[in-house]
């Protein structure tokens, strides 16, 4: 795996463009559905040639993620910003915490694996892929002490396609905090480097 700023900016992006579509669908019950794919179908891609095959080879997969990430890491004074900031430094947490529990990989590994023949049958938005993501997620990350708030509308988040949607985008999230990790990312870098992130995901935006 390349430890370049190109490929930890891609996978930012990437935890950018879950963070921010949970909190879509937390506020108001919808997101960009081209989005939500690219979030989802990374969770299938385990053997990609490169960080941006992950999300389907086109910076246009993770434009939203890109847009999010420079903007919110520039700024990260409105309340909406310092919320997806929020999504996206807590799914690094749980990661680094998953790193460490390799029977909890496995358990998620094999169970992503199961659903690939649903994702393959259904496609990557349907409401029983989303369903079965959603539950791997609350057996195994929602079981850790740590775990991720998601404010919104109760009664947008009550019903359960829009439960489904977050918890399969939070696994998504971590998936590209597997993937920031093995590009090189850390966390202090997000502090201290961040203008370089900010500067390269406009870069890749024009």
């Amino acid at each position: 795996m390349s430890h370049s700023l190109h490929d930890q900016t891609l996978a930012l992006g990437g935890l950018c463009q879950a963070a921010a579509l949970v909190q879509q669908i937390a506020h108001n019950g919808s997101c960009n559905e081209t989005s939500l794919e690219t979030c989802v179908r990374s969770l299938f891609a385990t053997n990609p040639d490169s960080t941006l095959d992950v999300y389907g080879g086109e910076i246009s997969d993770i434009r939203e993620g890109l847009t999010v990430l420079s903007t919110v890491l520039a700024q990260h004074g409105r309340p909406q910003d310092v919320e997806i900031l929020r999504y996206v430094f807590n799914l690094i947490q749980l990661e680094s915490k998953l790193k460490r529990d390799p029977e909890m990989l496995q358990v998620i590994g094999n169970r992503i694996d199961q659903a690939r023949h649903t994702a393959s049958h259904f496609g990557y938005s349907h409401g029983n892929l989303l369903g079965n993501l959603a539950s791997i997620y609350a057996d195994t990350i929602s079981t850790y002490r740590l775990r991720i708030q998601v404010t919104g509308n109760p009664q947008i988040l009550q019903r359960s396609e829009n439960a489904d949607k977050v918890r399969a985008l939070l696994l998504a999230g971590i998936r590209s905090a597997v993937l920031w990790r093995q590009s090189g990312g850390h966390r202090w870098q997000l502090l201290f480097k961040r203008k370089k992130v900010v500067n390269h995901a406009r870069e890749l935006l024009r």
